[in-house]
């Protein structure tokens, strides 16, 4: 399974945590961007907080997994959504807009308080696609 966003730093990288968490060994799980920003420290942290380590995940550019036939693909945002390359697989395509944690203003405080929103809804969503595609 693939999951992409813009730039493969946050909301992708968690996904991609939580689905290889709640998948376990049923699953591949990889995830790329449309461009790479390296893996946001933030997003490492957030979900350090739940025991999840991504700290060792990479920036990858969707490019790098053309030749992977992948049974599903995760869209996290509108953006990679529409700039997302043509994949001739049989993969079924899925798509959840989740807000960029990254774009987040205000005190330190206030914007980990954002990021473990997002983290939060991410963690729902994945828990649920594995329930209803890889566990059923």
């Amino acid at each position: 399974m693939l999951v992409l966003c813009t730039g493969n730093s946050c909301r992708s990288q968690i996904a991609e945590g939580y689905l290889r968490y709640f998948a376990d060994d049923k699953a591949d799980v990889y995830s790329a961007g449309v461009e790479t920003h390296g893996v946001n420290p933030r997003a490492i942290e957030t979900m350090k907080e739940y025991g999840i380590n991504i700290s060792g995940h990479t920036s990858n550019n969707v490019d790098e997994y053309r030749d992977i036939d992948f049974d599903f693909v995760i869209t996290v945002c509108d953006n990679a959504r529409e700039r997302c390359p043509y994949f001739p697989s049989k993969a079924e395509k899925f798509h959840q807009n989740f807000p960029d944690p990254a774009k987040a203003q205000g005190t330190e405080a206030e914007i980990m308080g954002e990021f473990r929103r997002v983290r939060d809804l991410i963690k729902t969503y994945c828990k649920q696609f594995v329930e209803e595609n890889i566990n059923k």
